[in-house]
């Protein structure tokens, strides 16, 4: 049996939010107590983790407390990344010199010093740190992570995007051997590496190893880099010799590692290749990106069902009036992906605590990064239609729509449109859009609503709730209640036999 008592080749346990916040606690006690080289990096380790995840939540979920926590770990993480990374190159400078090297002994001298001052610094900082708080955070965030179910498709797109990221880095880094790219590139993969660890551990059980020894490469390379800075800047009065040799043998370190990773990450069968396999595909773009804005709208819509019957009536509409030939804005399937976004999302405000809502939501959803799949221009129809589903309708002199073409402002005024008669519907007693039907006439469209009462206070509220709609199709748009089933199949009278609830049932 294996350390720790797990049997060779089962999975992994997976170690989620709640598991890392609590090692952090665990490790700060190690590191008050003996700030060494091992417990510094479990300590960063632990933290990391905790706040990498809640950079990925945060672009989902706008709880607070996701920035809040990764504020709070914030100073005394980069506080020991100092004292990590000095500890670091001192383990370098050691490997690389040699007994009676002047270089040897200023380096040594210069990060002795350094590391003195940090590992005080550190210990100020952990001293600091306040624990009630991050369990405070603790007990709130451990019920917000499900928002992201393990290994779902929402956990896949959220790696996609990173791993996309990360792989327009590795691109730019292979046309340079300047360190910048390099360094940028190593937090691409960490990015990645940590997003697929905390939410897809059934990939990170087969890419786990590959992806750790890729950023190690990558970490490595940004160490040599660093030391070779060091050399120049502390060793600048030693013979030149002597540097050129130090500076030499950090060169071959590094084109060692960059050569290994280049055999890894490029030519047939690559990593970045099989990585991206792993992950929805083209064909899966779109399902992939509306669950991720799925969960969105869980993790924000205060009303819940409410807003969730809006949705199904919306795309009810929406799909039925493009059956009828209603106009392009119903048949571009782009616009649909919109309007499918839209429908879910659309309630999004109520869970910003900013009024007036609709507007909030707009800006909110400008402030997220496109999801893969999407582009600038389908992102900004999205936050139209949520920002017009209700309030004030769109109009020339507002500036974000007035910059819209001709047919895309069309489309933003129908989706806003059915949006806001599928609210209307949904606010006078329709709970679905099943049998609804629409048909187009020569002087009209008419929608037949299942559940629709025949009543002047109904025809009232549908009349506001149709007019942004009414204006997109250039006809009038009647709405009228479906006829009764048995009506419609001309059924035979019910027989006496049959109690009267029971026809009434069927």
């Amino acid at each position: 049996m294996a350390s720790g008592g797990t049997i060779p080749g089962a999975p992994t346990e997976h170690r989620g939010l709640s598991y890392w916040m609590e090692r952090v606690l665990k490790e700060l006690a190690q590191v008050r107590t003996s700030p060494d080289a091992n417990a510094v990096h479990d300590l960063r380790v632990a933290l990391r983790r905790c706040r990498s995840l809640a950079a990925v939540m945060e672009e989902v979920d706008p709880d607070a407390a996701w920035p809040e926590m990764r504020k709070l770990g914030r100073k005394l993480f980069r506080q020991l990344g100092e004292l990590r990374d000095t500890q670091v190159l001192e383990d370098w400078v050691k490997k690389l010199g040699s007994a009676g090297d002047p270089v040897l002994e200023r380096l040594l001298g210069h990060l002795g010093e350094a590391e003195s001052e940090e590992r005080d610094a550190g210990l100020r900082a952990a001293a600091k740190f306040d624990e009630n708080a991050w369990k405070e955070h603790e007990r709130t965030l451990r019920g917000r992570v499900r928002i992201i179910p393990l290994n779902s498709r929402v956990a896949e797109s959220l790696a996609l995007e990173r791993m996309m990221a990360a792989k327009e880095l590795h691109l730019h880094a292979l046309r340079t051997e300047k360190p910048e790219p390099w360094h940028a590139l190593r937090i691409g993969v960490k990015r990645f590496r940590y997003t697929v660890e905390a939410l897809l551990p059934e990939l990170y059980e087969k890419w786990g190893e590959d992806l750790k020894h890729v950023q190690d490469l990558l970490g490595e390379v940004h160490d040599l880099d660093v030391l070779s800075e060091t050399v120049k800047r502390v060793a600048a009065e030693s013979p030149e010799e002597v540097r050129a040799a130090w500076q030499e043998r950090i060169a071959a370190e590094r084109h060692a590692r960059l050569e290994e990773y280049r055999q890894l990450c490029m030519g047939p069968g690559n990593l970045w290749q099989v990585w991206k396999e792993g992950l929805p595909g083209e064909r899966q773009l779109e399902e992939a990106a509306l669950a991720r804005l799925r969960a969105t709208a869980r993790a924000l819509d205060a009303a819940g069902g409410k807003s969730l019957q809006v949705a199904q009536l919306a795309m009810r509409i929406y799909d039925r009036l493009g059956e009828a030939e209603a106009g392009a804005a119903f048949k571009n399937r782009n616009t649909r992906k919109v309007m499918r976004a839209a429908a879910r999302l659309h309630g999004i405000g109520a869970g910003l605590h900013a009024k007036p809502a609709h507007k909030a939501a707009r800006k909110f959803l400008r402030g997220l990064p496109v999801p893969v799949g999407w582009n600038e221009e389908e992102w900004e129809l999205l936050a139209l239609v949520v920002r017009y589903h209700r309030g004030e309708e769109p109009k020339a002199k507002h500036k974000a729509y007035a910059r819209l073409d001709k047919e895309e402002r069309e489309g933003v005024c129908a989706m806003a449109g059915v949006l806001r008669l599928a609210r209307v519907l949904r606010k006078i007693g329709v709970a679905s859009g099943k049998d609804l039907k629409a048909e187009r006439t020569e002087s009209a469209f008419i929608l037949r609503v299942p559940g629709l009462e025949d009543t002047e206070a109904s025809a009232a509220k549908v009349a506001a709730g149709k007019h942004l709609l009414e204006t997109c199709l250039e006809r009038p748009l009647i709405v009228r209640p479906a006829p009764l089933l048995a009506k419609i199949l001309e059924l035979p009278r019910v027989e006496e036999s049959v109690p009267p609830a029971a026809a009434a049932s069927d």
